[in-house]
């Protein structure tokens, strides 16, 4: 049985971000190798202690050139990179949420209800992905509520927080809208934040892709590319 899944705009936006934020990691981690330290607060220096330092995690405290674009040291442009890909994650993330509202994505597919986030359906839902089993029978073309939570969370929290502290470690931006600053607590700490909402994209990346091969990677994609999903037998009964 063929359901039609995704629309026309859900598929341009997740193609755009799928090239858009694998530039912003890679140029992101390069900048980082310029400093590779992190800090709250207003300001961060060599003599200041750090919360984070890459060192913690790889040796020789640079993040290895495979991760980083360029992948060999050059901050200048890694900053272009990254300034340029920045413009497309925000007006793309603008584009898909005009165009969600007008074609009633958010309220159709990604709505929470009361009932769904409720201790019980959660630890229910746990299970089932636990099993390996991903969509509900009685409606094999929704989504389940862990996809609903983690899409909410992406859209509404992760990407925004990318986006607003990114410029507030803007001197331009800073200018124009200091509250910003007293907003996320200084530079350093804005820093330090999109750090963290960086790498809980990238988490949900890698968990994204792995549940895409266990739920059956050609079936995923192809929803993704032609917007139409095939329920087996075992999804529809």
């Amino acid at each position: 049985m063929w359901i039609a899944k995704h629309k026309l705009a859900t598929r341009l936006w997740h193609w755009i971000n799928a090239l858009t934020i694998f530039v912003l990691l890679g140029s992101g981690l390069m900048i980082l190798n310029a400093h590779p330290n992190l800090y709250w607060g207003q300001y961060g220096a060599n003599f200041d202690q750090p919360w984070f330092k890459v060192a913690y995690v790889f040796e020789g405290g640079r993040v290895p050139g495979w991760l980083t674009i360029p992948s060999t040291y050059n901050l200048a442009l890694a900053r272009r990179w990254h300034l340029t890909f920045a413009l497309v994650l925000g007006f793309g993330l603008l584009f898909f949420m005009v165009a969600s509202l007008i074609n009633r994505h958010f309220q159709r597919d990604l709505r929470l209800r009361r009932a769904e986030l409720a201790p019980a359906h959660l630890a229910h839902d746990v299970r089932e992905h636990l099993a390996l089993r991903f969509h509900d029978p009685k409606a094999p073309g929704s989504f389940n509520t862990l996809q609903k939570l983690s899409y909410v969370g992406v859209i509404f929290l992760a990407i925004p927080l990318v986006i607003a502290t990114g410029l507030t470690m803007s001197p331009g931006i800073n200018a124009a809208a200091p509250w910003l600053l007293d907003l996320f607590g200084g530079r350093q700490s804005a820093r330090s934040i999109h750090f963290i909402a960086a790498m809980a994209l990238a988490a949900f990346i890698v968990v994204h892709l792995a549940l895409v091969i266990l739920a059956g990677p050609v079936n995923e994609v192809r929803s993704m590319i032609t917007g139409r999903w095939r329920a087996s037998a075992e999804d529809a009964a």
